[in-house]
């Protein structure tokens, strides 16, 4: 962590009243606190409310002795136009000055005496806007890179841009913040003890020792591209008021509940909501600690459950790079190839051409751009170019144009439905439980029943073979 974060994050609130409301001796009066809210909460273009988000950044910056190389200039209407650069780390205290306005948001009402902050690892974020926005950024080695020793210079306006594609949810951290803290002074007012103090005592960062795929981090840069209820469902968890139900959303991950399609789809099946899948993988020997191995993390974002189709299927879905640079791929309008999901056929015995049995996101049957063997061993990762229904780009760095086989890591699956999703989940199992329970079931009395039972035939039979039986009808 950087020595300045500390004096950066309080610095913040001054800062804010600084900017954007117009004290007096007595205070703020209530025409200029109405005009302040709304430049920080109003309705306006999301590259206003990013630019103003920077601007806040620079201000605050230059309260905490921060030498930072941006340049606020003054136009017409009240509009403002940044100039200058920013280095890696000074992108990585930005993005952590926004996870902290989130985090506080999110707590100031479980940390009444003790305000803490906690800070995830979003290293490849920050590589993500070091390779957009940097002149020969492509030419880095990206590969366990710390961003922190980087020494790339990005122009403010290229910065603006990626935030506008990439991080476009980054303006609710700062929304969110502003009205916490104005619930929290009201909440002081009517007799709630609080703590006046805007003072951090505890920083606490994410533990590398962390098993599972999503992170903090990770979740937090998911969410920031996605403007809906499910940007706050993958978040969550990770919130003190919901560490409890930290595993609630977790439906499937292979070193739990086994490798393969089959438990795979005994864990997803009738799951009616939105889904985000990770996978990790190694592009070299997953046994041997050697450095030619590459580990990298891709994911994917479908809206709906997956089905048992042979052909590909999907109203809406977004591929992610996770890990070790975030990217993100939209869907591009051309095709409608999202998710491709196929178990064994049953009751079929023989098909001259069978459809492969796997996973798959964009691309065409046996041309996907990602797929996922039955096995849950490997996985296939393809150039861009055979693939139109997600945007283009690179999976994981230096991807090249042939396919890449990769060896799987480890599968995780997270329902982002909400209660409601998981609740209808888990009723369709009991049901199928309770068919599966009936079939299992002999009637003993009709297997009991000699006078019912073929011995008992034979026997007849064997005794007078040429007695005259009425057939009973």
């Amino acid at each position: 962590m950087p020595d300045s974060l500390l004096g950066l994050l309080n610095h913040l609130g001054p800062s804010i009243v600084d900017l954007f409301f117009i004290t007096d001796k007595g205070g703020v009066n209530w025409i200029e606190f109405v005009r302040g809210y709304l430049k920080c909460c109003g309705r306006m273009p999301v590259s206003g409310l990013l630019n103003t988000l920077l601007r806040l950044f620079s201000a605050t910056g230059v309260k905490a002795g921060i030498p930072l190389k941006l340049e606020v200039e003054a136009i017409d209407d009240g509009d403002y136009k940044i100039n200058g650069s920013l280095l890696p780390i000074d992108v990585l205290m930005f993005l952590w000055m926004c996870w902290a306005m989130l985090w506080n948001s999110k707590t100031w009402n479980v940390f009444k005496e003790k305000e803490c902050l906690y800070l995830p690892d979003i290293s490849p974020l920050v590589l993500s806007a070091v390779v957009s926005c940097a002149e020969g950024g492509i030419g880095l080695e990206l590969w366990d890179c710390d961003v922190s020793v980087l020494d790339v210079q990005l122009p403010a306006g290229k910065f603006l841009t990626w935030m506008l594609t990439t991080v476009t949810n980054l303006t609710e951290c700062f929304t969110q913040f502003v009205n916490a803290r104005l619930q929290n002074c009201t909440s002081s007012e009517q007799g709630t003890p609080e703590s006046s103090s805007s003072s951090l005592r505890e920083i606490s960062s994410e533990k590398a020792g962390n098993s599972r795929l999503l992170t903090c981090g990770k979740a937090w840069a998911i969410s920031l591209t996605i403007r809906s209820t499910i940007s706050q469902e993958i978040l969550n968890p990770y919130f003190p008021s919901n560490s409890d139900a930290s595993d609630e959303n977790l439906i499937y991950r292979s070193s739990l509940h086994g490798k393969g399609l089959n438990r795979f789809w005994s864990n997803v099946e009738a799951y009616l909501g939105p889904l985000l899948i990770l996978i990790s993988a190694t592009s070299g020997d997953a046994n041997e600690d050697c450095t030619n191995s590459r580990k990298w993390v891709v994911g994917a974002l479908i809206h709906q459950g997956f089905e048992n189709r042979d052909m590909f299927y999907g109203t809406s879905g977004t591929l992610y790079a996770i890990d070790p640079v975030f990217h993100m791929c939209s869907p591009s309008g051309k095709e409608k190839n999202f998710v491709y999901s196929h178990l064994h056929p049953t009751g079929r015995a023989y098909e001259a051409r069978p459809k492969p049995v796997g996973i798959a996101f964009g691309g065409t049957i046996g041309n996907e751009r990602v797929y996922i063997d039955g096995d849950f061993a490997r996985v296939t990762v393809r150039h861009h170019a055979v693939d139109k229904t997600y945007q283009p780009g690179s999976l994981f760095p230096n991807q090249g144009f042939l396919p890449v086989e990769a060896l799987i890591l480890e599968v995780e699956v997270w329902g982002l439905g909400g209660s409601k999703a998981r609740e209808t989940q888990l009723s369709y199992k009991k049901r199928e439980d309770l068919f599966t329970a009936q079939r299992r079931k002999v009637d003993m009395k009709t297997f009991a029943s000699w006078e019912d039972s073929p011995e008992k035939m034979m026997t007849d039979m064997m005794a007078d073979p040429n007695r005259v039986r009425r057939e009973d009808r």
